[in-house]
This record gives structure tokens, sequence and C-alpha cells, in this order.
């Protein structure tokens, strides 16, 4: 029955292994057509069944279409029967399906190649599991007989392109040779010849069912039940640990009390947020950090997650992408910044929008706990008022979407303030999520219909206005989740930021004045990026795409009770936005588009200041940003291929507003390239390389904790500093391999990253540069090397001490299993590509 064909209107003629593999792989529900006949031939199917109960044997087109609709049927003895009967019929065949492997990742003019059938038996291999020789042999000999003489497929030297220069020669020469060179190939077939090769072999050298199609490998699987769950401490595989490499938060060396605030699985979790009750400790605090401790099993993409205390967002964080032996990872944040709000009872959101199904089969088992302590350096808000979309009262998280509503609030604050400072949470989903690698929207149309672009350019800025005035703005860091570019980036080892995404502050304390007369004001953050008209002319614009989950906070520290601040309306003395653009098409002799060169750059001033009389005197207060943003882009092979270099940079100062002036300086670099490529029968392959950083340098804090305030006691000896400087620095290659024919895709990567910090400025005699009174002294270094699943090399150093091996070449021994990964779209992982 598998060869017959039947016309299906809007399909044409199609087998039933055909159809059901449609249906396994669309993303919205069947329409009628193909389900009436799905459901024409499950009844024949059955009946079959019922015919001979005992003895009949399904092929396996119609094992697919049984197991596409498992559900319906239940833990039925007569299904189970026949489901086993299956597996004892059909495994001794089992390598037969290395050649459908080969048909799936190798192209028919590869597989037609002369003596190709002498290198891979397609017809199955006889102890294929013990001797991988044949592939291997196999690999070289497609190479070979791909390359024509004089043809060079190694890595060539590259034009030099404008970089982003390294932070003071602390990091290693190679990482910045990605952005100089580039691979590239003669052939599309050997573009991706070697990729698959590796995919085959990591593939191979594990149990045959790697290579079962997607319905056979339902036999193997477990229960629902135990496919939702991440393995208990007891059974023999142990949980792959995923991390975000981060310097240790400081916890208590005395007396503490915990409460644990969530205990929770999200499987069908989309608009059902955790809610819960939150009271304080019976003890004494004024430290708090939260521990975030995950662990899932199966296939799931990467989900975004939101705690709130009733409107107030807490926490943003992601999830890391699961394996099918089970994930683990602990996340830790210092929260004392919100120990007002902790001091009384709240209602706890904690929103994470899950799905499960037959093909995302994970779950997130959650644990939140608290840990409540003492401890000096903090300097919390006697006032947090939230900028949300206040929904806490319908038990919905409070994060606006821009642009499909506007973020704004009005309120009136308390008029006795001293000091005041709005934070921005912010990030990009969808269309959005990948902004940084944007084109102008002069050039989405530039590869025609073949590539979907996104535009307004990837330029972002994120900007605070108070009663229609521009009070502030903050330029993102470019966040890039576990599902994002190629997923064998991201495990074991996160993106920076993945696990703790950090908010941006503006101190407005400038405005206190205008804000102190016992009126409401309005609030509003707005996203904006940059529209073009194909002349190197740009605007910048708050129609982008879909979309940003935003919210806000006011910090607010009060003055003495019954005072009224008073003062000067703040002063803008505000640079114009400059703004410099353009992009140039290479054309063949047929007018079709080779390639798209584009270049972003702009640069902005703001300085806001004003005079405040408060109950200790009058002063001068002054917000002051000088930022500067670069990107140079590439796009070529109908936008297939793409590099992107960016640098985003600049200066923060706070003056007056604190017993101690603030500053921060960063620099946030990145380079990375992809490549995906279409195969036969919809697979497809991901190649992609990046070299990415966040270096910050900061003088005292404004209403979040300093790196020095949250880091785990340093020597005593080293203390104090005036300020901090922290590097933190990925590396990465990785390649991914998508196919129709199964539930998940595979996938490969090697990531290195180093995260050093330093206390800075008025260091102790003993300290590295204590003559000149401004030492830089090392409180933490870390180095991590993981590659396909597997830590490989972590070294770690506290306090300027020697460095502590934590694991050295052996990885976690997690056996031969390929790395495996959620499915998902070339546009999902990109950011431009097919849906």
């Amino acid at each position: 029955m598998g060869g017959d064909m039947e016309y299906i209107a809007g399909h044409g003629h199609l087998s039933l292994a055909q159809a059901v593999r449609i249906a396994q792989n669309s993303e919205s529900p069947v329409d009628q057509n193909l389900a009436s006949f799905l459901e024409k031939k499950l009844e024949e199917v059955w009946a079959k069944l019922n015919q001979n109960a005992s003895q009949y044997v399904f092929p396996p087109d119609e094992f697919a279409l049984f197991n596409y609709y498992k559900s319906r049927f239940g833990d039925q003895d007569i299904v189970r029967d026949a489901t086993a009967r299956y597996w004892n019929h059909h495994k001794a065949q089992g390598f037969d399906h290395i050649g459908f492997i080969f048909n799936f990742l190798l192209p028919p003019n590869v597989l037609s190649m002369k003596g190709f059938s002498s290198i891979i038996p397609l017809g199955g291999v006889t102890g294929a599991s013990s001797d991988l020789g044949w592939v291997l042999s196999a690999c070289r000999r497609l190479t070979v007989h791909q390359q024509k003489p004089g043809c060079n497929v190694m890595m060539k030297k590259r034009k030099k392109r404008k970089e982003i220069p390294p932070n003071e020669g602390q990091r290693p020469a190679e990482l910045w040779r990605l952005g100089e060179r580039g691979l590239r190939f003669t052939s599309s077939n050997r573009r991706w010849t070697w990729v698959s090769c590796f995919l085959i072999l990591i593939t191979l050298s594990h149990s045959v069912f790697a290579f079962v199609p997607s319905h056979q490998l339902g036999l193997l699987a477990p229960g629902s039940e135990l496919q939702n769950r991440a393995p208990s401490a007891n059974e023999t595989s142990p949980l792959l640990e995923c991390f975000e490499v981060s310097p240790p938060v400081l916890s208590p060396t005395k007396e503490s009390c915990q409460k644990t605030l969530m205990v929770h699985t999200f499987a069908w979790s989309y608009g059902h947020p955790f809610v819960g009750d939150y009271t304080p400790p019976d003890c004494s605090f004024n430290r708090v950090t939260l521990n975030f401790t995950v662990t899932s099993a199966g296939r799931q993409f990467d989900r975004l997650a939101l705690m709130f205390f009733g409107d107030t967002e807490i926490w943003r964080t992601s999830t890391a992408e699961p394996t099918a032996k089970g994930i683990v990872w602990t996340s830790i944040k210092d929260v004392s910044n919100y120990v007002s709000l902790l001091k009384v009872p709240q209602k706890i959101i904690f929103d994470l929008g899950n799905l499960v199904d037959d093909t995302y089969t994970g779950s997130w088992n959650t644990t939140l706990t608290a840990t409540f302590f003492t401890s000096g350096d903090v300097d919390p808000a006697d006032v947090i008022i939230p900028i949300s979309a206040q929904r806490s009262a319908e038990n919905s998280p409070s994060g606006f979407v821009i642009p499909d509503s506007k973020a704004l609030n009005s309120l009136a604050i308390p008029r006795n303030i001293r000091k005041a400072i709005f934070s921005i949470s912010a990030c990009g989903q969808s269309s959005e999520e990948f902004w940084w690698s944007n084109v102008l929207s002069s050039d989405t149309k530039t590869f025609g219909n073949v590539s979907t672009l996104y535009g307004h350019s990837p330029f972002r800025e994120l900007q605070l206005y108070i009663d229609d005035s521009l009070a502030g703005v903050a330029w993102p860091f470019p966040v890039i989740f576990t599902g994002g570019v190629v997923p064998g980036f991201w495990r074991p080892i996160v993106g920076i930021d993945a696990f703790d995404l950090r908010e941006d502050e503006i101190d407005i304390t400038p405005f206190l004045p205008a804000l102190s007369d016992g009126k409401e004001h309005t609030f509003e953050i707005r996203v904006a990026g940059i529209d073009d008209d194909g002349l190197g002319n740009g605007i910048l614009t708050t129609a982008i795409g879909s979309n940003w989950l935003v919210t806000g906070k006011i910090f607010l520290w009060f003055d003495t009770k019954g005072s009224i601040t008073k003062g000067t309306p703040p002063i803008h003395s505000t640079s114009n936005l400059r703004i410099n653009l353009s992009s140039s098409r290479q054309v063949d002799g047929n007018s079709t588009v080779k390639s798209l060169n584009y270049n972003v750059e702009v640069a902005r001033i703001l300085n806001v200041s004003s005079i405040i009389t408060t109950s200790s005197g009058s002063k001068l207060v002054t917000w002051y940003q000088d930022l500067t943003y670069s990107n140079v882009g590439r796009l070529t092979s109908s936008g297939n291929d793409q590099e992107t270099w960016q640098s985003t940079s600049g200066t923060h100062q706070a003056i007056g507003s604190s017993v101690s002036n603030y500053s921060k300086t960063f620099s946030y670099p990145l380079y990375v390239a992809s490549s995906y490529n279409l195969l036969s029968g919809g697979n497809f392959t991901i190649t992609g390389k990046m070299s990415r950083g966040k270096d910050l340098q900061k003088q005292g804090s404004l209403a979040f904790p300093s790196e020095l305030q949250t880091f785990i006691n340093a020597p005593q000896s080293y203390r104090p500093f005036t300020g901090s400087s922290s590097t933190n620095w990925q590396n990465g290659t990785a390649s991914y391999f998508g196919a129709p024919a199964f539930k998940h895709s595979f996938g490969a990567g090697s990531t290195e990253q180093w995260y050093w910090l330093y206390g800075v400025g008025d260091a102790a005699e003993n300290a590295p540069g204590a003559a000149t009174g401004q030492g830089i002294t090392e409180l933490y270094r870390r180095h991590v090397w993981a590659a396909n699943d597997s830590l490989i090399l972590d070294e770690e150093s506290l306090g300027g001490g020697g460095s502590v091996v934590m694991q050295l070449n052996g990885g976690e021994n997690r056996g031969t299993d390929a790395p495996v990964f959620a499915k998902d779209s070339i546009i999902g992982m990109l950011g431009r590509g097919l849906p």
C-alpha cells in the first residue's frame, strides 16, 4: 500500500507515507482534504488490524499513520502488541536504513556519481556499527571526486574588513581571526559534504536507532509520563549540566533563612503562568538571592521566562534546549535591590510559555528558592514603581508588547524624593529576535522572494520619554538565545546573559523638580529602528517588526519626611542623532543580484541636567550618554549566506545624584557568519561561526548592585575598590541538519569562553599597580571549552590565586550519542530565509 499514490486536492498525488510526513511537519492545523485522506486510511488500517489482531504486522507507512494518531488509541492491548510485533519484525533489518540516511543527507548528483555505490552500499551495511572506516573513506573520496584541478577547498584569507579591536590585548589572537576568514567552496555540493559526513560519523557511532525514520522512533520512546520529565538522580545517565559563565554570587557566611517560592512544571503553559503567594521570612535581612533550578528531557525550543512580583518584573531569563537524556541548570541572581518589595507580601507571577506534543516533548520542571541574609554595601531603593501592562489582578504577566501596544503609564510619585533611577527590561522576539542581522528597509527585496529579509536596519534604540521629552536611551546588548543562529553553539555553554537578561539604567534625578509637583506624569518606553529612502538617508522609526517585550521600573529614594524636592526644570543639551547609511549590490550578466553589502553607523550624545534642592541643600545633577554604533553586513547566495560585524560602545555618567558619582563604559563586539543550504526533500543544513563579547568598566552603582557588590567575598586585603572591570568573550563554530523525516534535528558545535573580573582603583598595597593608587586586581577568571554536548575544559581562578581545572579532556563522558535538537525552521534560527 506504501507505493500507491492518490490525488489529494491542494497537494497533488501523494503516497500514504508522504501524506503522513506533511501532517507531521505541519505547524498549523492540517487542511480538511489531507485530514479526510488520513482518516480514511486510518479506518482501513484499523480494520485490517482487527481482522488479524494477533499476527498483522504494520508496513512502515501504516505504522507512521498509526503513530501520528497514537493519542487516539491510548494504551489498548491490540495497539501495544502490534507495536511490539512491528519492532520485532523490522529490527533485524535496522541497518538497511543507513541507505535512507545517505539518501537524504547527500543530493542525487552525489549519490549517482560513478563508483559511489561501491563506497556506500545503499542496500545495507553488515557490521557497520563496529567499523566506521567505510564512512571516512567515503567522505574522503567524495571530496576528492568533487575537487577539480586547481581548485582550493581550504580556508582562504579574505580581504581584511573593518573590525573591532581586541581589548588591551587580553583576548587570544585567534578570537578575531573569525572575521578575517571565510569558508568558500567552488561547488555548492562541496560546501556541505564535510558537514554531512561529520553528522553521519557522530550519529553512526551509536545505536542504529538514530537512522530509523521518525515513525519507527516512536517504538523506542517511553510513555509521556517519562518523556516529559528529566531522568532521576539514580538513573544511569547523568543529566547534562548547562550553565552561563558568570562570577560566583555573594552567599551568606553566617546564619540565613530560605524560602521555596515555586515548584512547578511548565508543559502546556502558554497563557497559564504560575501564580503563587510570597510572604516575607521571619528573619532579618538586607540581601536576597534567588536560585532557579530547571530540569528537562526530550525535545523543546528555547523559551523566554519572566518573573513578576505583582506588576513589577524581577527576573528575565530563558531556557536551554534539552537532550533526550535530560539537562539541568541552576542560575543564581542577587535581587537585593528589590528588598523593599521583599519585605512585604507579594503575588508571584512566573510566566514560562511552553507547549508539549508528539514532536516537542520537553517540559520544564522548575524550582525557585530565595536565600535571605545580612551583609554590607547595599543601598536599596525605598520605593519601586512598575511601568508595565498592569495585569497582575488578572493573574497574567505584565509585559508590554511593542509595537502592538504603547508601553506607557501615567502616575504621580511621592514629593520627597532625592534620587530616581529608571530601568528598562527589553528583548526582541519573533521577527525582531535577530534585529542585529536585519538589513535596510530599502534592501528587504534584494533577492526577491527567495529569501525573507527583515528591515528597519540592524540598529535598535530603547528610549525613555517623560512627558514626551527624551530622558535617556539604551542601546541593547545582542542576546542570542539557545536556539539562535545554530543551536550547537549553546549546549552546555549558553550565550552571554541568556540565563539573566540584564536591564539598562537611566538616571532621571534631573527630572525630580518637575516630577515632584504631586501631579501625574507619563513614562513611556519606545523601541526605534531606522527607515531609509534607498539614497543613504535614514530617520528613526518606531514602526519596527514584531515584537519587543518590555517593562520598566522607577526606583526612588526618600528624602526626609515632609520635605518637597524642588529645583530648576531639566535642561537638554543633546546633539542631533548622527546616522550614516550605505548599501551596494553586485549583479551578474543576467541582472541577478549576487551580493548585498550594507553599512550602518549611528552616534548620539545626550546630556540632561538640573539643579535640585532637597533637605540637604542644592546641587547640580546630570545624566550624560555618549554612544557609537557600527554594523557592516554582507549577504550572498540569494541571501543564504550572511556575515555581520557589529560594534556597540558608549559611556554613561550620573553626576550628583549619589554620594559617589556613577560611570559605566561598555563595548559589545559581535561577529556572526551563517550559511544555510536547501537540499532535496525539504532537508537543509546550517553552518555558523561566531565571536562576541561584553566588556564593562563601572564606578559606583545606580539601582542595581555592582559586580563588586554581588561578587562572592574576595580576600579582604584587596578591598576596597572604587570600581570594576569585566571582560566576557565567546568564540565558536557549529552546524545543524534538519529533515522533515525526523521530529528532531541533528547538530554539532564547539564553543570556548573566557571571563575576567577585576577590582579597579585604590587597591591595597600588595595588589598590582598599588603604587599609583589605581591598581587593577584580578578577582575572578574562568575559561571553558565545550564540544558536542560535552564540557572539555573548565579552568577557574578565584581571588587571583592558581587555577583549578574542573574538567579536562574527557568531558562528561556522555556516550557517543549525536547532539539532537528541537526541529526549527531556517527563519526561526537565523531571522532570514524560509519559514
